[in-house]
């Protein structure tokens, strides 16, 4: 028995697959989803915080409810701002070192570790730069040994 023919695919299909298969869009998916899972992750770790909210001038005075929040709305909104940066920038070189090397597996991963490590590094000198690249590069292969 043979496979039933699949249909032709409209140059509308192609043309949306191209695009959701671009690294350009795949970036701005990691992009949008690490903003909102470093969103939520800020928020959390600020509810779970004993130090939201006091004022350093005077430790004593109980923390406002508005104050509370504002803090939690800071600390959400930074995380959300690095965790979008962290994953676009992954992301991106992940499809980038994918399309050159012509091969999807897991040293596409490690090698977007490296340099997205790295380059977070880098910020703060050499030896950080380094430790990053290791650092990132060895979270990416336990991750991509886990999901494989």
């Amino acid at each position: 028995m043979g496979a039933l023919p699949s249909p032709q695919k409209t140059e509308e299909q192609k043309m949306i697959e191209r695009g959701m298969e671009s690294c350009a869009f795949k970036s701005l998916i990691a992009c949008v989803g690490g903003f909102v899972l470093g969103g939520a992750f800020g928020v959390f770790t600020a509810g779970i915080d004993s130090n939201v909210g006091l004022d350093p001038k005077d430790p004593l005075r109980t923390p406002t409810a508005r104050e509370v929040l504002r803090d939690m709305g800071q600390r959400g909104m930074s995380y959300a701002k690095n965790f979008a940066i962290v994953g676009a920038m992954f992301s991106c070189t992940e499809c980038l070192i994918e399309s050159h090397r012509g091969k999807s597996d897991w040293k596409n991963a490690v090698y977007s570790g490296c340099v997205t490590g790295g380059a977070i590094g880098f910020r703060a000198g050499l030896k950080a730069g380094v430790l990053g690249c290791g650092g990132f590069a060895a979270f990416s292969a336990a991750i991509e040994y886990y999901l494989r």
